[in-house]
């Protein structure tokens, strides 16, 4: 039997976590070789050109990969995703406010949410206290944006407010 679909609402904040933009730099480069090897004196090195741009193209296919599934962040008005964990808004008992000071704060060495073991890098974290007790960082690029908007998300859910275009 088939579970119903869940209404999660519309999406608020999202991060893709890596860019495709990157699977071009190595035919690009061996483009340059290319063209240096063309205007220059000898031999074109047809078959190590060819391996050099599919070894390249085939790791950043596989790191842009890896980068949008496990460090990709998605706030819809009832769940928060980092990379490959889903956790419903109801489950985030506090959200702490930026560390101004010096001092580090006790969240800011918790465990990061999803599958990895830290905040991923050119990430910041969020300091959570979850339904459990225990501490966690929510994490993304532009942290400002994601802790406003989560903080506004989980008042609603709190509120018992239904998510936007669902009606009751």
């Amino acid at each position: 039997m088939a579970a119903e679909p869940v209404d999660e609402g519309e999406v608020l904040f999202a991060e893709q976590g890596g860019s495709w933009w990157i699977v071009a730099i190595g035919p690009v480069m061996v483009g340059a070789v290319l063209a240096m090897e063309i205007s220059g004196p000898g031999q074109v090195h047809w078959p190590v050109l060819s391996i050099f741009a599919v070894i390249l193209v085939s790791f950043s296919l596989v790191q842009v990969h890896a980068a949008r599934r496990h460090v990709s962040v998605c706030l819809t008005e009832t769940t928060l995703r980092q990379g490959t964990r889903t956790l419903p808004l109801t489950e985030i008992k506090k959200i702490f406010p930026p560390n101004e000071g010096v001092e580090a704060q006790k969240w800011e060495s918790a465990r990061a949410l999803g599958e990895l073991h830290g905040v991923p890098r050119r990430r910041k974290g969020i300091g959570l206290t979850l339904a459990d007790g225990t501490l966690a960082q929510a994490w993304a690029r532009d942290v400002e944006t994601l802790r406003r908007e989560l903080t506004e998300a989980v008042q609603a859910v709190r509120l018992g407010l239904p998510p936007r275009g669902k009606k009751d």
